[in-house]
């Protein structure tokens, strides 16, 4: 029997998982089949052009949320590289309200290329191990005591007023967070904001003596095969600040994750393990560029990590910071993915099935109503719910698209403009 494919997010923690429902998705255990309200009030970068190398891993994907118990620890492999010293700008320790962005050129064509020893040693104190606590029930039925439900990693991006990254995931259904430094404090966090629909998250320490900030790169101008590194806490305090190399494999990558899904992702096959989610993907020039998120889980591949692309994600990290809140595109439909393998059974087009419209919403207002199957964004191809929603993200709210769907066998055009949906909705 061939092996399953298994696509999992990086952060170390399990819990039991309530009944699947039918056509529920089995991915991050969030409901994929009715993925209501997809929006945002920032202006996100142009719309890319959707790559036709999308992974596929409907079939028998599985995920490790954000809760897992400790799995085996990843051998750190040291590696030889030009000695060069790195530069005290590659991961300054800054007082601005956000780590100013490289206007540099993230290509090692022209620049100078860092050892990697050297870059754990400027970026590393700005690595965080992220634990995740909760209350569990007890064999009388009572609540017991909090207990870590996993952890995960994540980097300061502003060390004069403590913020953090990470993923939603590692944090998600916490009653307590803990955050782990470099120089053994282990501090008590609060959630600045959380938005599950790009799995990001901002957390906020009140102790921020001698904190180190990283310094963000530009993820739009990688170019694959640039090497890069990734840091983060794989296993635990155990293995906190655990460095693995490797190179960007691909920068177009879509996966059917809530939140992932969201994004065009950064391929690499630098080691990212259970553990990592949250932690920072770092180019030669000690930027950090991306933001581990997941990996390739199958058995038998190997090197197969994806990373959210900073550069896509600091507008909804810039809006958690501000308001708490991060705001998206939306058509304001509810979606059933229990529809594609009828649609495969029965050689049906594949798409986004409508299973319901919000009234006087973008769609509503524009003829869009329940049955309908979404096949195309403007001339983007829409095969899914997640499909849907990475397309429309490519947009900001109040923007014009052309929506095509199938009604009854006849294909129709309508237009459409985007309303907009919070994190907290």
């Amino acid at each position: 029997m061939d092996e399953e494919i298994r696509l999992t997010t990086t952060d170390e923690t399990e819990q039991a998982q309530p009944e699947k429902q039918p056509g529920e998705s089995s991915i991050l255990n969030q409901d994929f089949n009715s993925y209501q309200n997809f929006n945002s009030q920032f202006t996100p970068p142009p719309p890319k052009k959707k790559s036709t190398k999308k992974f596929v891993a409907t079939a028998g994907l599985c995920v490790m949320s954000a809760i897992i118990g400790a799995l085996s620890a990843v051998a750190v492999v040291p590696a030889i590289y030009p000695t060069n010293a790195l530069s005290t700008t590659a991961a300054a320790k800054t007082t601005s309200s956000i780590a100013q962005v490289s206007t540099s050129s993230a290509s090692a064509s022209s620049q100078t290329n860092f050892p990697v020893a050297e870059i754990a040693k400027e970026v590393g104190p700005a690595v965080v191990g992220v634990s995740n606590f909760q209350s569990t029930q007890n064999v009388f039925g009572g609540s017991s005591n909090l207990q870590e439900a996993g952890s995960g990693s994540g980097f300061i991006i502003d060390a004069q007023k403590g913020y953090i990254v990470t993923n939603n995931h590692v944090i998600d259904g916490a009653q307590k967070i803990t955050v782990s430094l470099s120089d053994g404090r282990n501090l008590d966090a609060k959630v600045v904001g959380a938005d599950p629909r790009t799995d990001l998250a901002v957390l906020q320490i009140s102790d921020t003596k001698n904190l180190t900030a990283v310094k963000l790169g530009d993820s739009s101008k990688l170019q694959v095969g640039e090497p890069v590194v990734a840091i983060g806490n794989p296993g635990g305090a155990e293995f906190a600040r655990s460095v693995t190399t490797g190179v960007v494999s691909a920068t177009d990558r879509t996966l059917d994750i809530q939140g992932e899904s969201s994004f065009n992702l950064i391929q690499t096959d630098a080691a990212i393990n259970p553990g990592n989610s949250g932690g920072p993907l770092v180019d030669y020039q000690g930027n950090v560029i991306g933001i581990n998120s997941a990996k390739y889980a199958e058995s038998g591949f190997e090197g197969m990590g994806f990373s959210i692309p900073i550069s896509d994600a600091l507008p909804t990290i810039q809006q958690l910071i501000k308001t708490g809140v991060a705001t998206h595109p939306a058509l304001l439909v509810t979606t059933n993915d229990q529809y594609l393998s009828y649609a495969q059974d029965n050689n049906l087009p594949l798409g986004a099935y409508i299973s319901a419209v919000t009234p006087n919403g973008p769609a509503d207002k524009a003829g869009i109503v329940k049955g309908d199957v979404i096949t195309k964004i403007n001339n983007a191809q829409v095969q899914s719910s997640s499909d849907l929603v990475h397309d429309l993200y490519q947009y900001s709210v109040g923007s014009k698209i052309s929506i095509t769907f199938v009604r009854d066998g006849k294909t129709k055009t309508v237009q459409a403009t985007l309303g907009e949906i919070s994190s907290n909705q």
